[in-house]
């Protein structure tokens, strides 16, 4: 093997090294006990160049919001589910108003809330979905999480928006049949 060669080997033998062992550093990194002992946030600017992005990816948190307010405040509104139909009001850290689960809700949302997934956003454009109808529910919620506004709609029209919607199970109620 030539000696440009060696180099070549070892450089890329080197960083799956690297790599292997910042995978294995952040699967044994500490997470966050709970929803309700994480910290309360505001917006941050893009975590790849906002000050952050020297941070190791998992351990960055969200600064806290002066004042104690968390921001975290929803309003949930429901129709065509039966019992479930009306308009509920969300708020966490700590959970509160009068969603029927508030806990819940908020662990849910704490838990899909990471550094570039909005737990909010729309199907995207052009995705494969099933021909699957999956009832008239409707649902709208707005307000403000993790310091920034939310304005989005669901219902059960394709199999996308059918897992969109279950995903966010229990803020939005479970529909049966």
């Amino acid at each position: 093997m030539s000696p440009v060669m060696s180099r070549v080997v070892l450089r890329r033998i080197a960083l799956a090294a690297a790599a292997s062992a910042t995978a294995t550093a952040l699967a044994a990194a500490p997470s966050v006990a709970s929803a309700e002992s994480a910290p309360r946030s505001l917006p941050l600017s893009d975590p790849q160049s906002g000050p952050l992005a020297s941070a190791r990816p998992g351990h960055l948190m969200p600064l806290p919001i002066p004042g104690g307010e968390s921001g975290d405040h929803l309003v949930v509104t429901v129709s065509h589910v039966g019992q479930a139909d009306g308009k509920y009001e969300l708020t966490c850290h700590p959970g509160g108003g009068s969603h029927p689960d508030a806990r819940a809700a908020c662990d849910k949302l704490d838990s899909g809330t990471r550094w570039g997934k909005d737990p909010f956003a729309p199907v995207p454009q052009g995705s494969m979905c099933t021909m699957q109808y999956g009832g008239p529910a409707t649902a709208h919620v707005t307000g403000t999480w993790a310091g920034r506004p939310v304005d989005a709609r669901y219902d059960r029209g394709d199999g996308c928006e059918i897992g969109r919607w279950n995903a966010l199970v229990p803020l939005l109620p479970e529909v049966r049949g």
